[in-house]
């Protein structure tokens, strides 16, 4: 049996995204996900990695509500959402203001709620200055934080990641990891973010998921032992070096 389970007002010890035993088969029969048993509470940052092609985009796609799973109970007590994308998916003749308060002009909020709402958001990824620059005068890290602002607007509970740094250049990618942490410990939001770096799951989270080759199913997690906030120097650590191993030798026994 499928179901969804959309609840305002959780109080923060619940979680925010049961799945169990969740499956999904496309429609011309290719089977994307197979038996996936994933739990998110408020106050955890859980990163998702696997081999291309394993589903992890179509779990996003089944906890925003976008797909629905063709087996098992897929339940989000939240219908306070945020979805960032791999592109920052930005209007380009909308300006940083313009952009940022589309999805609240969207949700019906006033002019003055939604430009509220998003001048705080936007002093928070750190663009004040740039609201009236179009996306084409950004560079590909400041487009990004437009997309980050541009979700905060709905003062999301529980935030999905699809891969939103993968084209950025390392340095860029730091920095936008150290501004989502800083954003993490300042809302406790609830996330779901998805990767193909190993290193970048393993800085960013509380817990990382290894999934296998497609049907793409769960085959290790591991807790994150560091402490939030992060300092950004544990990435140079054996610790961390040792758990990037770890991770990595679950993604490669998990991809044969």
């Amino acid at each position: 049996m499928v179901a969804r389970n959309r609840k305002a007002g959780v109080r923060v010890s619940e979680t925010l995204l049961d799945f169990t035993n969740v499956e999904m088969t496309f429609p011309g029969g290719t089977v994307a996900l197979r038996g996936v048993d994933l739990t998110v509470g408020r106050g955890e940052f859980v990163t998702v990695v696997g081999p291309s092609g394993c589903g992890k985009s179509t779990l996003l796609r089944i906890a925003s509500g976008l797909e629905t799973a063709s087996d098992g109970t897929a339940q989000v007590n939240t219908d306070r959402i945020g979805y960032v994308f791999q592109d920052a998916t930005l209007l380009p003749w909308r300006d940083v203001q313009a952009n940022v308060e589309l999805l609240a002009e969207l949700n019906w909020q006033t002019k003055a709620v939604r430009a509220k709402k998003a001048a705080e958001t936007i002093e928070l990824v750190g663009l004040t200055g740039f609201e009236k620059h179009l996306p084409r005068q950004l560079s590909g890290g400041m487009r990004m934080r437009t997309s980050l602002a541009r979700s905060l607007t709905l003062d999301p509970e529980l935030f999905l990641f699809d891969e939103p740094f993968g084209a950025l250049d390392e340095i860029t990618r730091e920095h936008l990891n150290d501004e989502l942490l800083r954003l993490f410990v300042e809302t406790r939001f609830a996330g779901l973010f998805i990767t193909h770096s190993v290193s970048e799951a393993v800085y960013l989270s509380t817990r990382v998921v290894v999934m296998s080759g497609r049907p793409g199913h769960i085959v290790d997690q591991f807790e994150v032992p560091f402490d939030m906030p992060r300092d950004p120097d544990i990435r140079y650590t054996g610790a961390f070096a040792e758990l990037v191993g770890q991770v990595s030798h679950a993604l490669r026994e998990g991809h044969h």
